[in-house]
Parts: structure tokens; sequence; C-alpha cells
């Protein structure tokens, strides 16, 4: 399969590749970082007993230092930064050194947080192990850490070098985590392409037994989605990659209440249900799409439904979204399956009714 180029800028470009082993990584640290002597090998403690001999057993030439963090999101910190760039300094690297950060989107954006602060940016490459940061996180350039309780209030818009997807690691992805990156694929084809929508929905019995050639394509399609409208605003300027945040403003919300019980990428599903009922109150989409888009979820293994009492707290939530303007709702909506707009001021008894439409309870 051919490597996907981003091109940001004429000479800020970075490519995607997707393999089925580690092998081809080598090569491409050698040919990104030629002068590279040390380098600094990210990951999580689940990953590092998976994956991290795999690679580091290719990179013995170097002055390998792997730094593991626990797995989940409360590593992405200032502090664990802060050690990490204490490491690098204590170990010599210089500027033309290398970063790799082998994990999911926590691991990724921590990784390329460091690398961008360090000695004012070394090079990066991100090799995900999830199918949410193959498809959505570790493209764009996004790095951040979380600060004072609030999710990615520190960070930076820094390119990597390479994204290395290895799609033979989604086999030992655990199940809900593979089906919670699924959601964010499937928001791809609801905002941007009907016909890969559809190509989803038929191919679903392939895709959730992770057939390797119906993963490869179900990848360089999404990845492509994103690829476009990140060259098109890749500093959020313009507010074409808003269109992005599917899912997200009620999504997030549900995952500020109950994240306990949610993992992202669930969160995203039950967003996108959301953003699917709000179109259809307002005319955009039919009646029918509106329970096709939610009902298609199900097939793969991701929730339509919430049950709680915290449908207000929901609301509040989602009223501070840093999308929002000027005390404002604004909101990603489908004007139909494969086309996307941001609406500016989504009443907020409209999105009340969303998330009431979204409650389950044992009487309903």
């Amino acid at each position: 399969m051919e490597p996907i180029t981003v091109t940001e800028k004429k000479n800020n470009q970075y490519e995607i590749v997707i393999k089925r082993d580690f092998d081809d990584l080598f090569g491409y640290v050698n040919a990104l970082a030629p002068d590279a002597k040390n380098i600094l090998l990210l990951t999580d403690s689940t990953v590092n007993d998976l994956y991290a001999d795999t690679v580091a057993s290719g990179l013995k030439e170097y002055n390998l230092i792997k730094y593991v963090v626990p797995a989940g999101e409360e590593s992405k910190s200032k502090d664990n930064a802060f050690k990490i760039l204490d490491t690098m300094y204590e170990n010599g690297f210089m500027r033309f050194d290398l970063f790799i950060s082998l994990g999911g989107g926590v691991v990724s954006d921590l990784g390329g947080f460091c690398a961008s602060l360090y000695m004012r940016g070394i090079a990066h490459i991100v090799c995900p192990t999830t199918l949410l940061s193959m498809a959505d996180a570790s493209i764009g350039g996004k790095t951040a850490v979380d600060f004072h309780d609030k999710k990615n209030l520190i960070g930076a818009f820094y390119n990597p070098v390479l994204i290395y997807d290895n799609i033979k690691v989604l086999e030992t992805l655990p199940d809900r985590l593979f089906f919670a990156g699924f959601a964010e694929i499937m928001k791809a084809g609801l905002l941007a392409d009907e016909k890969y929508y559809m190509w989803l929905i038929d191919n679903m019995y392939e895709i959730c037994c992770k057939e390797f050639e119906a993963i490869e394509y179900m990848l360089e399609t999404a990845i492509g989605i994103k690829k476009t409208i990140v060259e098109k605003d890749p500093y959020e300027k313009s507010g074409l990659r808003m269109l992005l945040n599917l899912g997200h403003t009620i999504g997030h919300g549900i995952e500020s209440v109950m994240g306990d019980e949610y993992i992202h990428g669930e969160c995203v599903a039950l967003g996108c249900v959301a953003a699917a009922f709000i179109s259809y109150k307002l005319d955009y989409i039919k009646s029918e799409e509106y329970y096709e888009i939610r009902d298609m979820f199900v097939p793969f293994n991701l929730p339509i439904s919430i049950s709680t009492d915290n449908t207000d707290k929901i609301l509040n939530a989602v009223k501070f979204d840093k999308k929002n303007t000027a005390g404002t709702i604004r909101m990603v909506l489908l004007k139909k399956i494969g086309k996307a707009f941001v609406y500016d001021n989504v009443d907020k008894d409209l999105v009340k009714e969303a998330i009431e439409e979204l409650n389950f309870k044992d009487e309903d």
C-alpha cells in the first residue's frame, strides 16, 4: 500500500504508512533521522509488555532510552512531561536525535508534546497501537497534556515526521477498544463520504473479524478524509477542521459526567446519535435516516443509549464546551449522510431533548 502524504505547507509534510509488521520502521528511522545517536522510546505499561522489545530490537545501534508510563489518561500530565524532558537532558539528547511514541492517543499526545518542547522540537515518529489513534488521534499534529483536571489544556500543533500504522497490533487490542476506535471511522463516513459509510455497513462482518484487507481499506479511507480536512485547516483557523468534531460536543459532555462507564469512542458514538437526532429535529435529515444512523452503531458493539439521572449535568458540560462562542452552543450537524456543517446556535432545550432521547431507563 502506498504511503499517504499529509502536506500542510510546502515544506511541512509527513507520511502515514500502513503495514502488517514493524520491519520497515527501522529503515524509516535511518532515513528520517540520519544523524541521530539517541532515541527516546515512549510507551505505556500495557504496550511495553507486548511490542516494546520488538521495536527496541531493531534499534540496537542507537543509545535507546525506554520510558514507560502507566496505561491510562492519568499519564498525560505535565509532571510526566517534565520527567521525560529531564531524562532526555540527562542522556545528552540533541536536536538531531529522535523521539518515538509507541502506544495509543495518550502516548502520542504526551510524546508529541515533549518532542515539540525539547530544543524547540526534535523529530517525532508515532507508532499507534489502537484503532482510535491510527484513524484519528495521531493525525493532524495535535499534542497536549491535561492540566488542572482539564483535558488537553496545554499543548501545541507539532507534526510527526512519520506515522507508522502496524495493523497487526490490532489483533491484541481488546474488542472494546477496537470498537471504540471504530466510532471515529464511522464518524468520518457520516461527515464526509456517504459511499464509504455504506461500505462500512456492507463490510461489517469483515471489519468485526479484523480481516487485514478490510482494515487496510477502512483505515486508508478514514485517514484520507482527515488528511483532506487537516491540510486545508491545519491550525483550526477557517473552521473547516471543526467538522471533525461531529459527535464530540454532546459526546464530551457524556464523557465528562459518565467517564467511569463509557470510554471516549463510545461517547463519540453516542454524540453522533445525538447530533443526528438534532439534525432530524431541525429538518436536515429524515426520521428514517436518523434511525438508520442510530441503529448502525449497534452491529459494531457501540452504545446508542445511556441510563442516567444526570441529564442536566451533561447539558451543563455541553454549555462549557470549548467550541462554543458568546454563550451559544456550536455543534457539527448533518445536512445529509456524508455532508456535515457547523450550526452556530443550537437551542439548549433541543440539546437537552437530544440527551433525553439517548436516556434509556428500565421503565421505558
